[in-house]
Order: structure tokens, then sequence, then C-alpha cells
């Protein structure tokens, strides 16, 4: 059983990552805000998820699961607040230049 614990940690910590990387990529090469905001958000809040979950066999008490659990919920609230204040900021940068 500890085999197939180490196998679902190591898989899925490593997806997360990948999608951490795949954001950081889109981040790099999308055009404007709008996409690059997108590819950062999807990817990321993905990644977290998949390490979170990865991580959740790994914790010594349910209460450790619970936090676990509670920051990825903040990290996941926060990046969608920071992510609409970006937008907003951009859009109303765009259409001030027009």
């Amino acid at each position: 059983m500890s085999v197939l614990l180490d196998v679902f940690t190591v898989v899925s910590v490593s997806l997360g990552v990948f999608f951490f990387f795949a954001g950081t990529v889109g981040f790099l090469r999308f055009p404007d805000t709008l996409t690059r905001l997108h590819a950062l958000t999807k990817a990321d809040n993905l990644g977290l998820g998949l390490i979170i979950i990865g991580l959740l066999p790994r914790v010594a008490s349910p209460l450790l699961a619970v936090k676990l659990i509670g920051i990825w919920l903040l990290i996941l609230l926060m990046g969608a607040v920071v992510s609409q204040l970006i937008a907003r900021f951009a859009r109303r940068s765009d259409d001030e230049s027009m």
C-alpha cells in the first residue's frame, strides 16, 4: 500500500509541477494581458490542486489535511480576486489609450 501512495504522490505532484510550468510558458508566450492571466490562473489552480491532492496522503493528522485544503481554497480565492483586479486595470488602461 505504501508503494501505491508513493506512486500516487509522485505522479500527482509531477503533474502539478507540469501545469505550473505550462502556465509560466503561457504567461511568457501569449500576446496580451488577458490571455496571459487566463493561462496563469487556469494552469496554476490546476497545478496547485494536483500538488495538494498528492500531498494529502502524506500528512500526519487530519488537522494538517484540513490546513492544506484551507490553504488551497484561500489561494484559489486570492487568485480569482487578483486576476479580476489586474483584468479590470488592463481594460481601463486600454479604454483610456483609445
